[in-house]
Parts: structure tokens; sequence; C-alpha cells
């Protein structure tokens, strides 16, 4: 009887640490993207802040009318103001992130999010200042336009005001917001 016991406790703190292992390698490899497309050229300082990579994937043409594209943002980088004619959707493939739309809370952006940007709204989107983020755009009908660039988001714009904040529906508000907690 003290003989099962004692194994069954092994077993159990057997699975413990191998649960704790796992969850410090997943901390430790979620600071590193996982490249999907290839990284691309740096992007121009005229339409991003920091380190931003976009690479186009699908030109418009007259048969799709769409455009696809992936940005690769090193940490802190973001994009400026800008708005599409025929709106926008990001598909997050890694990292974490901001969008914003103009007069509207920062919202955190993740892998898994899709993001719907309303046609001629004023918004931007980018990195977290701590970890990176890839994601895919598609702008629709780009026989309507494609992009109309505005001015850079200034840092007090890229800083998150915890009262302002609006988490992800899937995650309930608090003090900190635990979308950040990576």
């Amino acid at each position: 009887m003290k003989i099962k016991k004692i194994t069954i406790a092994i077993i159990i703190s057997t699975m413990i640490l191998a649960c704790n292992q796992n969850k410090s390698t997943m901390k430790e490899t979620t600071q590193e993207l996982t490249t999907i497309f290839p990284k691309g050229e740096k992007g121009s300082s005229d339409l991003f802040t920091g380190n931003a990579y976009p690479t186009a994937l699908v030109d418009a043409d007259s048969i799709y009318n769409t455009l696809v594209g992936n940005v690769y943002f090193e940490p802190g980088a973001r994009s400026h103001w800008h708005s599409h004619p025929a709106g926008q959707i990001l598909i997050i493939t890694d990292g974490i992130g901001y969008h914003q739309i103009e007069g509207k809370p920062i919202e955190i952006i993740k892998k898994g999010d899709v993001v719907k940007c309303p046609p001629n709204v004023k918004h931007w989107h980018g990195a977290s200042a701590d970890v990176g983020l890839q994601q895919l755009y598609i702008i629709p009908n780009t026989e309507k336009g494609i992009v109309q660039w505005k001015e850079a988001v200034t840092e007090e714009q890229y800083v998150i005001n915890n009262s302002n904040h609006k988490c992800p529906k899937r995650f309930k508000r608090t003090n900190r917001c635990p979308c950040l907690l990576v």
C-alpha cells in the first residue's frame, strides 16, 4: 500500500515538472516569431515608424480586385495613420501588437485575431513595444483605390493607457491586460 502511494506521488511529481518545463520553453519561444512568408525589404519611414518589412503576396489585378500581403513588424514598429477606400482585413499570424481606429481605444491584437478595418476609416496597426507582430493584410475591391497614407503615429498615441484599453472579447478586462502576458 505504501509503495503504491509513493509510486503515485512520483508519477504526479514527474508530470508537474514536465508541464512546468514546457511552459518555460513556450514562454521563451513566444519572443521569436515564426515567419511564414519572406521578410521582405524594410518599409519606408514615410509609411512606418521603426522596422517594418512589407511583402506583396498577391498583386492587385482586374481579375481578383484584391491585394494581399504580409508585414513583419519588429518590436515597437508600426504603420502611420492611413485609410483604405474599400477597407482592409488583417489576419494576425504571430506576435502581439496594437490596432487603433481614430477616436477609439487601442486594441491588443494577437496571433489568430482577425481585424476588419472599415472603408475610409483612419487607423494604424503595429507591434507591441516588447514583441514583434506578423500580419497578413487583405485589401478588397482595389478598383476603388488601395490606401491613403497620413501622418505618423506619435509616441503618446502609441503608449497604451490601461484605462482606455479594450481587450479582445475572449479576455475579461482587468487592471493589467492579460493579452500582454507572454
